[in-house]
């Protein structure tokens, strides 16, 4: 069943009134300036993206909490969408390795709850803003098996490092036999028929070792890691 249509669904069903635009204006700039507020000294955080519906015990849980503690183990924070499922495995990883664990939530009719693994977090209600934050204290990005959500923040940070916006830096899809089939079409479609430069396949690598997550994210990334513990 589709969720009923809240604000952003009208914001962006077309224009509206002048007073109405300029007051959801100024709500989208509120919650930017308390995303930066909240986020203040955050650095070189490697962030994790995946489905909220795997629970704990789950193989795929079970890698991002793994993952996680061994970013931990790097020096470097944890950032996660802060839900469920995937991202309450990073970070709870990321707390058992002692390591700082970061969370922007989002605001959904379904009442997604933040996970109790967050040393701190934030709520957002617009979907573009908590993209911007994730990716604004980035310094790699680990792409767990997901929806629609995961393929978006996966696919349109592969944009902003095509384009230039940002600095390349690693992202690292995990789990072989979800996400080759993917990087297969990207060569067999998109590649074939001249829509992107095979180069542009190298923006994202497929692996399922957590060991070698930490490595490429020590060795490739821009953060000052230390030695794994």
């Amino acid at each position: 069943m589709r969720p009923p249509p809240g604000d952003e669904t009208r914001l962006l069903r077309g224009p509206g009134l002048a007073l109405v635009d300029f007051r959801r204006a100024v709500r989208i700039f509120r919650e930017c300036v308390r995303g930066f507020r909240v986020m203040r000294g955050a650095s070189d955080c490697v962030t994790v993206f995946g489905s909220a519906r795997f629970a704990e015990g789950h193989p795929y849980y079970e890698l991002a909490r793994e993952v996680g503690r061994l970013v931990a183990g790097l020096g470097l924070p944890i950032m996660t969408g802060g839900g469920p499922g995937i991202m309450e495995a990073a970070n709870r990883g990321a707390r058992e390795g002692g390591g700082l664990s970061l969370g922007c939530n989002i605001e959904l009719p379904m009442e997604q709850e933040p996970n109790p693994y967050l040393d701190r977090w934030t709520e957002f209600h617009y979907f573009f803003i908590r993209k911007m934050m994730l990716v604004r204290y980035s310094t790699a990005f680990v792409v767990m098996p997901g929806g629609f959500g995961t393929l978006d923040e996966a696919f349109e940070t592969a944009v902003l490092i095509q384009t230039g916006k940002i600095e390349s830096f690693p992202v690292i899809l995990m789990g072989e036999a979800y996400w080759q089939p993917l990087m297969d079409f990207l060569h067999r479609v998109l590649v074939a028929n001249g829509t992107i430069d095979a180069h542009d396949t190298e923006i994202m690598r497929v692996t399922d070792d957590p060991i070698e997550v930490a490595e490429i994210i020590r060795r490739e990334s821009r953060a000052q890691t230390r030695e794994p513990r």
